[in-house]
């Protein structure tokens, strides 16, 4: 497992609303280097995939591909940050007034909810036996900590770092998490699996995060 000599951390600051040009280009292209590595990784396996061939794939020098990841398995996690941030997208729009499991009720009614690409859920699947791989799933989900934190704060006005909001925080993650294996796990390989099955996935998981500890 190679390094990268330097990485590039966070968010540019934009000064519009709309990203640039190049930096949509540079989305575009982690989006590539992602599939790209999932396909390998599926057909190969993870040990015996090199960043050097997930580079030759996309058609760009490895140098490049280490400027924008710093290890061979991190170049999935634009796949596996997008979902989280599909549900926190979701969640912007949740009215103060309805609960939290009768909103996603609503969405899956109305079928709001995107329905999950082959290549994620492929990708979740090999996070169950790939250490380096759950490593990353995990990272994508500790990252998203701090955005469902300040979205439960400005619903009750207090305080992200108020240990109420941080462990409803946490909650709410370990919930889209252990949903997308769930379904990753029961459905990804039914190519007509609805979006109705990730929404029942998704609502029992909830359910269960709803009622708390069983003792």
């Amino acid at each position: 497992m190679r390094e990268a000599p330097s990485v590039e951390h966070g968010p540019t600051t934009q000064t519009d609303a709309r990203p640039s040009l190049a930096q949509r280009r540079k989305e575009a292209l982690r989006f590539e280097i992602a599939a790209e590595a999932v396909r390998l990784f599926a057909a190969q396996g993870v040990t015996a995939t090199t960043g050097e061939q997930i580079a030759q794939a996309v058609g760009i020098s490895a140098r490049t591909l280490w400027r924008h990841f710093p290890t061979k398995e991190s170049c999935v996690l634009p796949l596996l940050s997008a979902g989280l941030e599909s549900a926190i997208d979701q969640l912007g729009d949740w009215p103060p007034d309805t609960g939290l499991l009768d909103y996603f009720t609503g969405l899956c009614r109305t079928g709001v909810l995107p329905a999950a690409a082959p290549v994620i859920l492929d990708l979740i699947r090999m996070t169950s036996t790939d250490p380096a791989l759950r490593a990353v799933w995990l990272q994508a989900h500790d990252d998203a900590l701090p955005v469902l934190g300040e979205l439960l704060a400005g619903r009750t006005g207090g305080s992200p770092g108020d240990l109420r909001i941080k462990v409803h925080a946490a909650t709410l993650n370990g919930a889209l998490r252990a949903a997308a294996e769930d379904f990753a796990h029961r459905y990804g390989d039914d190519p007509d699996a609805a979006g109705s099955e990730i929404a029942a996935c998704l609502l029992d998981a909830l359910r269960a995060a709803s009622e708390g500890l069983p003792y």
